[in-house]
């Protein structure tokens, strides 16, 4: 950069110096990757978060040419994985694939979140949304979205609803519809999953909102009650059960649905954020991944860091009103 006679000696080394980092910064954009790089996943190996990590892993691997390994960082609702990935270093070798709950709704939900999910994560692509299927034990009369609100009305301080933890979808849609039904029903929350759904077939609890992955052979076998779907639309691995929405359930409780989404350290240059993102893409969009993507009862979808970021500022509000309106807080 030539010294102009005008610059004062400041003004010029100042110049001089931004000219440089935005160079080394693009350089170092361009050389991305040259190690491998680790994909954060907040929850225990074999559960739908870590199998999907493991199918996107493998083929982007080798679009970028370089391992992607897994590390399950599980524990506190997904916090200790986010918080790691959001003390990491910017460089973009230090990835997170997480739930909307470590990336979004725990602001809301814990006094005490060591990491903000807005200054700490950068966005970098909505991998699929993540539907959930309300299900009910065939002891309960109700057969669909209506009926159900009825049947809890009728049996006021008799249904129990399950979770699989506290401050999740499920926990906030139970106690969203019990509140506005004025049907006092019970919240039992579960250290995961799969116990909750073993409890909803013994009758212990009556309903509850579970994945697909978990619920979909127990509805084929009959032992279970599909009530609606979450979200939108329906799901392609459950194409005969109806949305809750299009039963007439249209209040927002029951429109948004949770997502999975990979993200970064605040601070990662663009140009890697946006690298990752299409990979991202072009590796959901191989028939083989859709599929296997599908199956699990997820919607793929179209991403990239702009429009994550986008959909993160339009749910926001609507999970904050969620949170605050079943009342639970965590420190």
């Amino acid at each position: 950069m030539p010294f102009h006679p005008l610059m004062s000696r400041r003004t010029w080394l100042g110049a001089a110096a931004l000219a440089a980092a935005c160079t080394g910064t693009t350089a170092f954009a361009q050389a991305y990757p040259n190690k491998p790089i680790k994909i954060v996943v907040p929850f225990a190996a074999g559960g739908a978060t870590d199998v999907l990590a493991r199918v996107l892993a493998e083929k982007m691997a080798v679009g970028l040419g370089q391992p992607m390994v897994i590390d399950n960082k599980p524990g506190a609702a997904g916090i200790i994985g986010t918080d790691a990935v959001a003390k990491a270093a910017p460089d973009g070798y230090t990835l997170l694939l997480g739930l909307s709950n470590s990336m979004l709704t725990n602001q809301f939900l814990y006094t005490k979140l060591p990491y903000s999910p807005e200054k700490d994560i950068a966005p970098i692509y909505q991998i699929a949304i993540a539907p959930l299927v309300l299900v009910a034990h065939p002891s309960v009369t109700a057969s669909t979205g209506p009926e159900l609100l009825k049947y809890v009305v009728a049996n006021k301080g008799k249904v129990a609803y399950g979770s699989y933890g506290t401050g999740a979808y499920p926990h906030l849609a139970g106690a969203y519809m019990s509140l506005t039904q004025n049907a006092d029903m019970s919240h039992v929350a579960y250290r995961g999953e799969a116990p909750m759904v073993q409890d909803l077939l013994g009758g212990q609890i009556q309903i509850a909102f579970a994945s697909a992955l978990q619920v979909k052979p127990h509805i084929e076998a009959g032992k279970l009650k599909a009530i609606g779907v979450s979200g939108e639309r329906r799901m392609g691995t459950l194409p005969n059960v109806p949305s809750l929405a299009e039963q007439g359930l249209n209040d927002e409780a029951y429109r948004v649905a949770g997502w999975l989404a990979f993200g970064a350290p605040a601070g990662t240059p663009p140009a890697i954020l946006e690298r990752i993102a299409d990979e991202v893409r072009k590796t959901t969009q191989l028939p083989d991944v859709a599929q296997r993507i599908a199956a699990m009862g997820f919607d793929v979808q179209n991403s990239s860091p702009a429009l994550f970021s986008a959909a993160i500022a339009k749910e926001r509000p609507v999970w904050e009103r969620l949170i605050k309106a079943s009342g639970a807080k965590l420190d």
